[in-house]
């Protein structure tokens, strides 16, 4: 499963432009989940594990502050999840996430990327049944067999686990997030996560033709610039 998984954190931004594109992504996704589950994240394991994410990625304390405050007025907009599949350049399989309060307008702009691109957009469950839908910890440590005990002794349904170069990768069903995170925070203190999301974690991957990594980078920057698209997950091999 690891040579599948690629951590796709935000890039850092380098423009302003960039940054904000990315500071509205975050503020959207922590209004929805405080909104949703509770603004304190202590009760709202979610909550803290995407302000924790947001703030690795630089994200501002008052875009955040901003978002929670939002949803502890209890008005404001009503998102809803949307996610679309389909077939990009090169054959690979696409999964996109978005938050909308437009679902219309959105498929309609998603539609349009993957046209735009010669690709061809599915229907629901055309790719994902290609992915794992996980749990995924990556932080430092070595002994494998020490972290595997401590995730069975709580009952953790655990898919895989890998060390390599000092990091340890903790795959699990997306239902066992919060399970596994206390797991893992109660057996080693001081843990620290480089990541601890649930993502689409293709089961195989297929290299991109090299003919097809102008389109592929044409309909990526095509979706990112859809304010409603949160993330794109697919099954690509990008050349080396």
């Amino acid at each position: 499963m690891g040579r599948a998984f690629q951590n796709r954190k935000e890039s850092m931004a380098k423009t302003a432009a960039v940054k904000t594109k990315v500071y509205s992504k975050y503020g959207r996704e922590i209004y929805v989940c405080a909104k949703k589950g509770g603004i304190d994240p202590d009760g709202n394991l979610a909550l803290r594990s995407l302000i924790d994410r947001a703030k690795k990625d630089q994200v501002p304390t008052h875009v955040i502050d901003k978002a929670i405050d939002k949803a502890k007025g209890g008005g404001g907009e009503d998102f809803d999840v949307a996610r679309y599949e389909g077939f990009g350049p090169g054959g690979i399989m696409v999964i996109v996430d978005c938050l909308t309060d437009n679902p219309n307008r959105t498929y309609g702009d998603v539609r349009t990327c993957f046209n735009k691109a010669k690709c061809k957009i599915g229907s629901s469950g055309s790719a994902a049944h290609m992915f794992d839908h996980s749990a995924i910890f990556v932080f430092k440590g070595e002994d494998e067999e020490a972290v595997l005990e401590a995730l069975m002794m709580e009952d953790v349904d655990v898919s895989d686990i890998e060390c390599d170069d000092g990091m340890i990768t903790v795959f699990a069903p997306n239902t066992e997030f919060g399970k596994a995170r206390a797991a893992l925070l109660a057996a080693f203190e001081g843990i620290e996560f480089e990541v601890e999301e649930i993502q689409f974690v293709p089961q195989t991957t297929q290299p991109i033709p090299a003919d097809d990594m102008a389109n592929y980078e044409k309909f990526m920057e095509m979706l990112e610039d859809l304010d409603d698209v949160q993330r794109v997950y697919h099954n690509g091999e990008l050349p080396a």
